[in-house]
């Protein structure tokens, strides 16, 4: 690399357009693949060596953290999750850009956050390049199964996503939201 170039990681970590077949990001994928894979093979019985992978996986986690297998992260390294997570079976994290999680957070089983996209114009988009915005969750915010986190989204402390919602804008704190796209519970307009 020449002086004054980024890598391709550094693009994808700026939301520029990067390439993710760069043999860097590959390397970093499968050892992420690996790891979460490894979940699979430790005992409930042992939560430290849990912790450990855990801890070894995500970029950082506070205390108690979670993870029911099967978990699927791009790179996890790009995961920052406070204390007392819970992820329940057949997550996706799409961790290109980071994710944020604050703290007392639980995620129902088949949640997916995103934070990988793709350009919309179709010669830019089949070049192969890619870019990413990230994801921020806030404390105490509970997501329900199957529910889908759009890249760039910030959901404020205490809110709700209902089971199936497909979130696409901002949630404000304490707010409860639901379908495709999520909406105030009880109707009203998209989310803004």
């Amino acid at each position: 690399m020449s002086i004054g170039m980024r890598s391709e990681r550094e693009k994808m970590l700026a939301g520029e357009l990067y390439r993710p077949t760069d043999p860097e990001l590959v390397t970093m994928r499968r050892r992420a693949r690996k790891m979460a894979r490894a979940l699979y093979d430790i005992s409930p019985d042992d939560p430290t060596k849990r912790d450990e992978l855990l801890r070894a996986l995500l970029g950082t986690v506070g205390v108690t953290p979670e993870i029911e297998p099967p978990f699927h992260c791009d790179y996890g390294v790009h995961i920052h999750a406070g204390a007392r997570l819970y992820v329940n079976a057949n997550c996706v994290f799409l961790d290109c850009a980071r994710i944020d999680i604050g703290d007392d957070v639980m995620i129902g089983p088949g949640v997916h956050l995103y934070t990988a996209t793709h350009p919309l114009d179709a010669a830019t988009r089949i070049s192969g390049v890619e870019y990413a915005k990230p994801v921020r969750i806030g404390h105490r915010v509970w997501i329900g199964g199957a529910a889908v986190i759009a890249p760039g989204v910030t959901i404020g402390d205490e809110a709700v996503i209902a089971a199936g919602s497909v979130v696409i804008r901002d949630v404000p704190a304490g707010a409860k939201v639901g379908g495709n796209p999520a909406r105030p519970l009880g109707g009203g307009s998209p989310i803004a």
